[in-house]
């Protein structure tokens, strides 16, 4: 894959991962033409904040392309993040009435619990996850068509393998 230098990127990734080790890897790309956008959990619905900042980034910045990242680590340190959060006591009484809320009243919620929100798609895969990342980006109605969205899978070796829409690898990264 050749990289237009002048052409503007944007990498969406976790904050796990680290974004120099991962950019000096893709050595064609001008520094000063690439942003960075980062978020806790895999997970990117189509009318969230993180949609709405790509959609933005693309907009104001003249994005070309967009590298949707997720490592394939395990997620040992968002699961004791969560056990914190289920287990504080001052916080218990406020997720059940929340839960009884999101249940009861607010059945447009996506998810059905608190704990169900905050795991996110804790269950899926890392291959399915930035599968199903990138094909939000792509067919969300307000992205523009020549916008070209490219899953970028982060190995745990810190090796960066770029996947294209057909499930073949790159060979340049």
């Amino acid at each position: 894959m050749n990289m237009n230098e002048k052409k503007k990127v944007l990498f969406v990734m976790g904050m796990e991962q680290s974004p120099e080790s991962i950019i000096e890897k893709m050595s064609s790309l001008e520094p000063n033409n690439i942003l960075v956008l980062q978020s806790y959990g895999p997970s990117i619905a189509p009318f969230s904040d993180l949609m709405r900042d790509i959609i933005l980034a693309v907009y104001r910045e003249n994005v070309e392309e967009i590298f949707v990242s997720v490592p394939t680590a395990n997620r040992k340190n968002a699961r004791e993040t969560l056990k914190k959060i289920y287990d504080n006591k001052e916080l218990q009484e406020k997720i059940k009435t929340l839960d009884y809320l999101f249940k009861n009243s607010m059945p447009e919620h996506p998810k059905g619990s608190i704990r169900e929100w905050l795991e996110g798609n804790e269950s899926s895969s890392s291959a399915n996850s930035i599968q199903n990342n990138a094909n939000v980006i792509r067919n969300h109605p307000l992205m523009p068509s020549n916008v070209k969205v490219t899953e970028l899978i982060i190995e745990t070796k810190n090796l960066a393998k770029v996947m294209h829409r057909d499930g073949s690898l790159a060979s340049n990264y």
